[in-house]
């Protein structure tokens, strides 16, 4: 059974987007505290670039690590995170959590993407959390890599495409990847972690998150190490320095505006705001 898509109005989008730009002032105020090296990355240093702030449309913000960045800080979010809003979440957080990078979550909200209403994770409003990790450089190494990331992805995704993908044969090998234990899957990805840690590679990516079309090994990893203050929403963020090249790479002729039945942001079922931001539920 398929759930209706939740339309957002004008004025509960730009809510939903104050609440994010909340939770990045928050990431961004435990980073500098504790020396923790990030940035704004995909839709979200675009949206810096080509409007200052939020891409008008967009209803998420995406932040990137290297993978050592990201175990400091989901370590110090222990005890720094203001945990009376907040909430970081994956799955040595959240048992039923099945993506293989962090979120912050706010407390008191609900966001459920469409497809995932029957997951037994927890929701709300979320900031994508995503860590780097090495690819091989080795040719023969970085395609076994690659595909070891690709069957991790879809078995994570399983619980998911077993419901609502379109194709009957895709919903069919959904319905057999999700019997692979997900404590087993994620074990074989903190293998992955391990492989690529600290040989200073050329590519990374987030390993269970598609790469962009054609540039099946990832991106180049010095864009995440070297960062610059870039303005978004009238705050000053770290971003990829040269974001002309990491933009280019990942969009294309990402300064034209795409069409406008193309302006629209991720389906949503379930939409909740937290109540100080005077919204009723929905």
């Amino acid at each position: 059974m398929k759930n209706s898509v939740y339309r957002f109005t004008t004025i509960e989008l730009r809510r939903l987007q104050l609440v994010l730009l909340d939770m990045l002032v928050e990431l961004d105020r435990i980073c500098k505290k504790n020396n923790i090296r990030y940035c704004i990355i995909a839709g979200t240093l675009l949206g810096a670039v080509r409007h200052k702030g939020f891409i008008p449309w967009d209803d998420d913000l995406d932040v990137a690590m290297t993978r050592g960045e990201y175990e400091r800080f989901r370590e110090v979010c222990q005890t720094e995170l203001n945990d009376a809003k907040f909430f970081f979440q994956d799955n040595t957080t959240d048992p039923y959590y099945l993506w293989g990078y962090g979120r912050l979550r706010c407390k008191d909200s609900e966001f459920v993407r469409i497809g995932q209403d029957h997951l037994q994770m927890k929701t709300g409003i979320f900031l994508d959390i995503f860590p780097i990790d090495e690819v091989p450089d080795f040719p023969p190494f970085r395609g076994l890599f690659t595909a070891c990331c690709f069957f991790i992805r879809k078995v994570l995704y399983a619980q998911v495409g077993a419901v609502f993908d379109k194709s009957v044969v895709r919903r069919t090998v959904y319905n057999l990847l999700k019997r692979i234990p997900i404590a087993w899957t994620f074990k074989q990805l903190d293998k992955l972690h391990n492989y690529g840690h600290n040989y200073g590679t050329k590519y990374g990516r987030i390993l269970t998150f598609p790469t962009p079309k054609g540039r099946p090994f990832g991106y180049i990893r010095k864009w995440y190490i070297d960062v610059a203050d870039i303005e978004f929403e009238g705050h000053m963020f770290p971003g990829v320095r040269d974001y002309d090249d990491y933009l280019s790479y990942k969009f294309g002729d990402y300064m034209t505006l795409p069409p406008e039945d193309k302006r629209h942001g991720h389906p949503v079922s379930k939409f909740r705001l937290p109540e100080n931001s005077n919204s009723k539920s929905v």
